[in-house]
Formats: C-alpha cells, sequence, structure tokens
C-alpha cells in the first residue's frame, strides 16, 4: 500500500481512501495565461505519478481546475488579473487567451504521456458554486468589507496555521509575504470576492450580492474540489510554493464552511531551478516543452530526466542532463526492440519476475520513489531474464512511468541545423570532398549526432 508525505502531518503517511473503493483526488491546474514552463510541467508530472500508482490498488477520481479568470499578480490580493495582463500583451480578449493557452497547455500534459483529469473545471464556468460559498462564509460572520472586496478574517479560523505551521503566519505581520493594506483586519487576511475598479473595464465580471467583481483566486479551488468531491477530499496536490498561501486559504475557506477537515492527504512538489534560480514566468526567458522540442529533445526525454529526481527535492535542469537522460531513453528503446525481435526465447521463470515486478511496486509505494524504481527496473532487464519476461515486465512498469516503452517511437526530430549539416556533408561526400565530410561529421557528433556511412548512403542516429 501506498505511503505519502503528507505536508499537513510532516510525516510518511499510509493511504488509505475515505471511501473504501476509491480515491478522490484535486489537483491545481493552469493559470493560462500563458505557456507553461517546463517546471509548472514537473508538478503535473509527479501528479500523474501518483495517479498511476494509486490507480495500481483502486480506481481514482481526479479533479483538476483551470484557473481562467482571478489570479493576480500579487499574494496579497492586489496587482492586475494575469488572464487580463495575457489579453493587454497580446492584443486579443481575455477569453480567447484563456481558450488558446488551456488548449496548448493540454497539448504538452498529453505528449508528456500524463494522464487526463476526470474533471477538468474551469474557473469561469463555476463562478455560482464560488458566491455561494463565500455567502456561507459570510453568514457565519467569518468574512468583512472593504473597499475593494470581500475578505476572510484569518482570525476567525484557529487552525490557519495548521499547514504552513505558526513561525510563517507569524512572519506575515512584518510584512515579508504580502503588501501592506491599510483596510485588512491581519495581514493573512484575503480576498474572497474582488470589486471591478470604477476607473477601468474588466472584460471578466459578473454580478453578485456585493457588486459587480470577479472571485478571488483560492476560492475557485475549495468551491470547485467540494463541488466534485465532496466536503472532504482524499489529495490534494500543487507545486511546493502553493503551501504557504493558496492551500492555506483553502483550508480556512473549506473548513470555515463546512466544520469538516477538507483535506487528508496534502502532497506538494519541488521546484525546478536553472543555473540562476527557480524558473518563472515574471522573471522572463523561461523555457517551454517547446523550447525543448526545437532543439531536438522528445516530451519523454524530459519526462525521464524528471523521473530521476525525488518529486520532493529541487531537480536542476540542464541541456547535458537532458541529453544524458535522452541517450539512456533512447538506448532503452533499442533494448526493447531487440528483445522484440527476440520473442519468445529462453525459460520463463515467473518466481523471478513477480520478485522484479513486486520490487518494483514497493519502490513506487515508498512515497513515489520512481529513482529507485528505475534501478529496479535497470537491474531486470539488463539480468539474465528471457525476452519474453523482460517484456511483461517492461509492460507492467511502464504503466507507472509512462514512457510508452512499448508502442516503439519513430526516430527523434532533427533541428534544422542538424538537418542543414546533413545535407551538406551529403553533398561534400558525393564531391569526394572527404575533410569537409569529417569536419562536418565532427560538429554533428558535438550535437550527440553519430553519422554512418554505409553501402547504402549515409545514415544517422542520436548518441
Amino acid at each position: 500500500m501506498l505511503k505519502i508525505y503528507n505536508t499537513l502531518s510532516k510525516k510518511k503517511d499510509e493511504f488509505s481512501p475515505l471511501n473504501g473503493g476509491f480515491a478522490t483526488m484535486y489537483c491545481c491546474g493552469p493559470t493560462v495565461y500563458n505557456y507553461a514552463h517546463i517546471g509548472n510541467l514537473r508538478t503535473y508530472i509527479f501528479e500523474d505519478l501518483l495517479v498511476r500508482t494509486l490507480s495500481a490498488d483502486m480506481p481514482v477520481k481526479h479533479v483538476m481546475n483551470v484557473t481562467d479568470v482571478g489570479h493576480l499578480t500579487s499574494d496579497a490580493d492586489s496587482g492586475e488579473d494575469k488572464m487580463e495582463l495575457g489579453a493587454a500583451r497580446e492584443g486579443k480578449s481575455a477569453w480567447d487567451i484563456a481558450k488558446f493557452y488551456e488548449k496548448k497547455f493540454f497539448e504538452d500534459f498529453d505528449s508528456l504521456n500524463c494522464k487526463r483529469p476526470t474533471v477538468i473545471a474551469r474557473a469561469t464556468e463555476h463562478i455560482k458554486e464560488m458566491i455561494a460559498l463565500v455567502k456561507k462564509l459570510e453568514e457565519k460572520g467569518l468574512t468583512y468589507k472593504t473597499s475593494d472586496g470581500i475578505y476572510y478574517d484569518t482570525s476567525k479560523f484557529p487552525g490557519y496555521h495548521n499547514l504552513v505551521g505558526r513561525a510563517h503566519i507569524e512572519g506575515l505581520k512584518t510584512g515579508a509575504r504580502v503588501d501592506f493594506n491599510d483596510e485588512k483586519r491581519n495581514p493573512s487576511d484575503f480576498a474572497l470576492w474582488k470589486f471591478s475598479p470604477k476607473d477601468k473595464q474588466r472584460q471578466m465580471q459578473w454580478d453578485s450580492p456585493w457588486g459587480v467583481g470577479f472571485p478571488g483566486w483560492h476560492i475557485e479551488c475549495s468551491a470547485m474540489a467540494m463541488k466534485y468531491l465532496g466536503d472532504t477530499l482524499d489529495i490534494h496536490c500543487g507545486g511546493i510554493d502553493h503551501v504557504a498561501i493558496h492551500h492555506t486559504n483553502e483550508i480556512a475557506q473549506a473548513q470555515g464552511a463546512t466544520g469538516k477537515q477538507y483535506v487528508r492527504y496534502w502532497i506538494h512538489g519541488e521546484f525546478l531551478i536553472m543555473a540562476n534560480g527557480k524558473m518563472s514566468k515574471s522573471g522572463g526567458g523561461f523555457v517551454t516543452l517547446d523550447t525543448l522540442k526545437e532543439k531536438g529533445y522528445s516530451p519523454l526525454d524530459y519526462r525521464y530526466l524528471c523521473l530521476g529526481a525525488h518529486y520532493r527535492t529541487q531537480l536542476e535542469f540542464s541541456y547535458e542532463a537532458l541529453t544524458f537522460a535522452r541517450n539512456t531513453r533512447l538506448g532503452l528503446m533499442e533494448r526493447i526492440a531487440a528483445l522484440k525481435e527476440a520473442g519468445e526465447t529462453g525459460v520463463k521463470d515467473e518466481t523471478s519476475l513477480n520478485a522484479a515486478k513486486a520490487a518494483f511496486k514497493d519502490a513506487m509505494d515508498d512515497d513515489l520513489n520512481a529513482s529507485k524504481a528505475l534501478a529496479v527496473f535497470w537491474e531486470y532487464i539488463k539480468g539474465g531474464a528471457c525476452a519474453g519476461d523482460k517484456l511483461e515486465f517492461i509492460k507492467y512498469a511502464d504503466g507507472f512511468l509512462g514512457l510508452s516503452l512499448l508502442e516503439g517511437e519513430a526516430q527523434k526530430p532533427l533541428p534544422q541545423e542538424a538537418e542543414k549539416l546533413l545535407e551538406e556533408r551529403k553533398a561534400a561526400r558525393a564531391k569526394k570532398d572527404f575533410k569537409t565530410s569529417d569536419e562536418l561529421r565532427d560538429k554533428l557528433s558535438a550535437m550527440g549526432i553519430a553519422v554512418k556511412d554505409t553501402p547504402k548512403g549515409q545514415e544517422w542516429r542520436w548518441k
């Protein structure tokens, strides 16, 4: 049975679903105002590992939101709505921006072999549920009104610090994480509903009992999670950056309204970092999956890279590491092709096969230890088992790893620069200009491309 690190208990807890027969899981999805960068996508890969590991034992009802309104640029409920910013940046409507970037996000999501959620919930389609939740909090005396919106009074929720720790909440009083707002009763108070500015027309706004406006970012997740999964969820996932503000506020909203525990297992993934720090959109120059594809990498190369680091540890990204992951994965694909060609040769050994499967699953059940599971994987397929047993084991393991190992894969696309060099080399050999031909081969080799001359002509492969 799965043991998973629970941010709430601060330890690895054995997972047991509330409803016995199936697990409920909510994941914070994308804010669709820009492309997802590969740091964002690392979080969805770890969540996919969790879904796959849970699914080996039980069905999973998985809900993911799409934030297409209400996510402001500041933790302090100030700044502009990211959707409105995206619209201004590109000269399109906020609705068109949301539609475009949601589509692109799920293209990336699919190309990484992440399993689609059971429910995809868009914030703009659940305004009614958010207003109902704010009204319930208002009826319980947990809200107050300011000039710019309806706020949650965190001093009236005794367990507000439980997820992040009391020391962090105390730190808010110094203004370390949020800007000062003299209308807030407490530094940690947050907006449930924001009023539309009087001097500026918003593209996304709705009528409410408090006036025309739009929902706060945090209210959407609580409202949609409880609509689809009930008052108490088994699992809630997201990036580690959501713990201190977003998820802490979700708990206050949900439990303030229902009086019941909101989430039993809080699970968070660590950052992908670059040499100069955490990757973020605000810093500009972020790396997308398309960036990697343009350089000749497959999305599955990136997935393999992520499998090598535990989801709760920071992963430093470099193209050298990604090249190593690509070469390892392509070498694995070649090994699998040879196993397929060998067919049912050798003597089957069910005992050893089952032991390998059990060791692999034990690793995944140990807080999604994918790197340990990969070590079990490589030990078995490099061992003396017959081809049929190895292929059966690969099929089993790939149900967790999500690398499409038995589906085969076309040769990875070449960058345009490499295609040009190959054409130039082909022309040089036709002219018997072997000096230029060798120089071009060296350039290709430096790009990770091995070239071989055969009676049929020039052939290449990734090294």
